[in-house]
């Protein structure tokens, strides 16, 4: 049975007003996508319970909270398996996930069989995690790490059809 559901002009604007800014209360986000709040709240609702909406977060700045930490390191690592076969690509990624400082986890192809983002304290936290991750790992064969000198964009918004209004 398919569980699609048809989206309307209004569904696309919620999605992306809140893409743009998840703290607006449920009155400014009706406001801005021409609804009224007791229909805007329901439209909310409803694409949270279709998963649309995963979840509704802060974003902090890395770069501000340096200035509090004294340190912050990213490193984007490619990892490849020695075995691909799926029960051992899915042992990694449980194990990459399960990891905190790891940020991001992808399963690639081709190339390695994953691509990490991880972002730590400092080298020596970074090596803590390549312990944890590749170097206990059996089934990790290789690791390339290129380390983040400065980040000119971060985005967390998804390319949407366009809403008009």
């Amino acid at each position: 049975m398919d569980k699609r559901v048809e989206l309307d002009a209004s569904d696309w604007r919620i999605l992306q007003q809140l893409q743009l800014d998840a703290s607006l209360s449920n009155q400014a986000l009706a406001e801005r996508c021409h609804l009224t709040p007791p229909t805007c709240l329901r439209r909310v609702r409803r694409l949270q319970q279709l998963g649309l909406i995963e979840r509704t977060v802060a974003i902090l700045g890395a770069d501000a909270l340096r200035q509090h930490t004294g340190a912050g390191l990213t490193a984007i690592v490619e990892v490849t398996l020695d075995l691909q076969a799926e029960e051992r690509q899915t042992a990694f990624e449980a194990l990459a996930v399960q990891e905190p400082a790891v940020q991001q986890c992808y399963r690639t192809s081709p190339g390695p069989d994953f691509v990490l983002i991880i972002t730590v304290a400092d080298m020596p936290a970074f090596m803590a995690v390549s312990q944890r991750l590749f170097s206990q790992q059996a089934n990790v064969r290789n690791v390339r790490s290129f380390f983040s000198l400065r980040r000119a964009k971060f985005g967390s918004s998804l390319p949407l059809p366009l809403a008009e209004g």
